[in-house]
């Protein structure tokens, strides 16, 4: 499938279709990978986004950083200006409220501070499609692609189920590539790397 709004939709929909415990067990393993991934022990400051829908849940995943003694970011969608803020949280309960589309985001209180790009080490990102080189389209609007240009020093790591992944996209110069894809059975490394390698 080379149009990447049918393939978008097509992937989109298998993730719909898979039912609520199994998407609970494969974002349960997605976060032991997650949590044992060397880049993750190395990272300081980790920006996570808040799971919705059927995406990979993040909330457990959230929790155990915080835990463990990270310093934790999640988004702050600007609908009409078109871009994220990294906000800091350390007590999700209390400092989450329903958003934009009723996406949980940090509550006003919490916007009133905001992380500077260049102390996140780590990005934990959702996407509708990924492929086999770190390629990852999200859902259309580009807000993590300018997101994760603005922080080029950031380990880049999507959060996927299998069902959303194919050998490759059809990538357009605006999609940003990543360092990782996790999924419930494997890790993915991209090519994003090397690719910088050769500019």
């Amino acid at each position: 499938m080379t149009n990447p709004k049918e393939l978008r939709k097509a992937t989109l929909a298998a993730r719909d279709a898979l039912p609520a415990g199994d998407r609970r067990d494969k974002s349960a393993a997605i976060a032991e990978t997650v949590l044992a991934r060397p880049e993750i022990a190395a990272s300081d400051h980790i920006f996570l986004y808040v799971s919705f829908r059927s995406e990979v849940e993040t909330g457990d995943l959230l929790r155990r950083l915080l835990a463990s003694g990270k310093k934790i970011s999640v988004p702050f969608t600007h609908v009409k200006e078109k871009y994220l803020d990294a906000i800091p949280i350390s007590d999700p309960d209390r400092q989450l409220v329903s958003g934009y589309q009723n996406i949980p985001e940090p509550s006003p209180e919490a916007r009133k501070t905001i992380t500077p790009p260049q102390d996140i080490q780590a990005i934990l990102l959702p996407g509708s499609v990924f492929d086999l080189r770190g390629g990852r389209f999200g859902y259309g609007g580009g807000f993590y692609d300018r997101f994760v240009a603005s922080v080029p020093q950031a380990w880049r790591i999507g959060l996927a189920f299998d069902a959303q992944v194919v050998p490759q996209a059809p990538l357009q110069p605006h999609d940003e590539l990543l360092d990782l894809v996790i999924t419930e059975s494997r890790v993915i490394v991209g090519h994003r790397r090397e690719a910088m390698g050769k500019k």
